[in-house]
């Protein structure tokens, strides 16, 4: 695993344990000679996990899209910043770039990308860990709708989700390693795909 992206809010949130495991993910990730990839801005927590890599000596990769440049204030100071026309296109980079995801706390933005990769995994068109970092618990109510769709018939057996769940930054790089180990494709999911939906 050399890369990973972390998709996290571009505010700080309410509670200040969210910057604290942001500033202690970025030193991790750094520390075990992981790059990171990232939305590229210099705010939040996106800029807190970026800017902790740096000070530790890691690599950071920010991909952003020309109008956000300004809004998110580019982080100056990154080794590679790819500025591209438009969110899919940033989407499709970070996916292209990483070998592994991980979901701080955030937004809408920060759900629609993880939901993006999770949808993806399901479809058997990636087998890269995903990994959401519940701060504080802060991914619960996402894992309840999860349990609540499983019960409810809308995600079916032989077609369930494949991501991963820590309660602090230092068991992200741990539990990634082993699941980038054992990752592989899924090469019955096209036919499950068709059989089940």
């Amino acid at each position: 695993m050399r890369t990973v992206c972390v998709y996290c809010g571009s505010g700080f949130g309410t509670d200040p344990v969210f910057e604290a495991a942001a500033r202690a993910l970025g030193r991790h990730l750094a520390e075990a000679g992981i790059a990171l990839v990232y939305g590229g801005g210099n705010v939040g927590l996106m800029g807190t996990v970026a800017r902790a890599v740096l000070d530790h000596g890691g690599h950071v990769t920010g991909i952003i899209p020309d109008f956000l440049k300004s809004r998110e204030r580019m982080l100056d100071d990154v080794q590679e910043t790819i500025v591209v026309p438009d969110m899919h296109t940033r989407k499709k980079l970070m996916f292209d770039r990483s070998d592994a995801f991980v979901a701080m706390p955030g937004g809408i933005g920060t759900l629609e990308e993880l939901v993006e990769q999770m949808t993806w995994s399901q479809l058997g068109q990636h087998a890269k860990p995903i990994l959401l970092l519940s701060v504080a618990d802060f991914w619960a109510p996402f894992l309840g709708l999860l349990d609540h769709m499983r019960r409810t018939g809308f995600i079916r057996e032989g077609l369930d989700l494949s991501y991963l769940v820590a309660e602090a930054p230092e068991q992200v790089v741990p539990m990634l390693t082993a699941a980038v180990g054992r990752a592989e494709p899924r090469p019955e999911a096209e036919a499950l795909i068709e059989e089940k939906f």
